[in-house]
């Protein structure tokens, strides 16, 4: 992975998850240059991990294969677990990031809302209905495992809100579109934040 700047010191983690269901290989680094290297058996969810990392301006790697013969669901929820654990690592101590992070991203006739504290206190809300279940082969309800999972894993407080929209496929691009922007500026470094942005002194 790179830096935009190499002599800054990157926040990073890397994670092998084998299980019965998946095996999977992830590297994140919160400091990059939105880079994306990504080889799953879930092409759509390749596409938002993308947006995502572009976005953010992350770079992340994933390798994974599941037992997609069932359905979906375990490697979508197992890379969501992958990278909060890497995201969870990648913060260490989480001194003199804003912590808190609010965005507003449209995608044409779509507005998605992404509002995101690093608290060490995993809460995930989703208000969100599509007008349809399913995006070609990709199941809808995966969107909401895939975020719920990532953020009980990195222990972030998550509220994700659909405002409206027509096309499901845009507003979950949205979706990913608004939380690569909003954990790029809840995990920036604020120069005047000294130790943790806390009065309990630890997140």
């Amino acid at each position: 992975m790179t830096t935009n700047n190499e002599n800054v010191a990157v926040r990073q983690g890397a994670i092998s998850r084998v299980t019965h269901e998946t095996q999977i290989q992830l590297g994140f680094a919160i400091d990059g240059s939105g880079q994306s290297r990504l080889e799953t058996d879930v092409p759509f969810l390749n596409h938002m991990l993308d947006l995502f990392t572009k976005h953010g301006q992350f770079d992340l790697e994933v390798q994974a294969q599941g037992d997609i013969d069932i359905d979906d669901h375990h490697t979508v929820e197992d890379i969501g677990i992958c990278l909060g654990q890497c995201l969870y690592q990648a913060l260490g101590d989480k001194r003199g990031i804003k912590r808190y992070a609010s965005v507003f991203v449209p995608m044409d006739e779509a507005l998605a809302q992404v509002v995101i504290d690093v608290s060490n206190r995993p809460h995930f809300e989703y208000r969100a209905e599509y007008p349809s279940d399913r995006v070609g082969s990709f199941d809808v309800q995966l969107v909401h495992e895939f975020l719920w999972k990532l953020a009980l894993e990195a222990r972030i407080t998550l509220h994700v809100i659909v405002h409206y929209g027509q096309n499901t496929h845009h507003m979950i691009e949205a979706v990913f579109k608004a939380l690569g922007r909003a954990l790029d500026e809840a995990t920036s470094i604020d120069p005047r934040v000294s130790g943790v942005p806390s009065t309990k002194g630890v997140l």
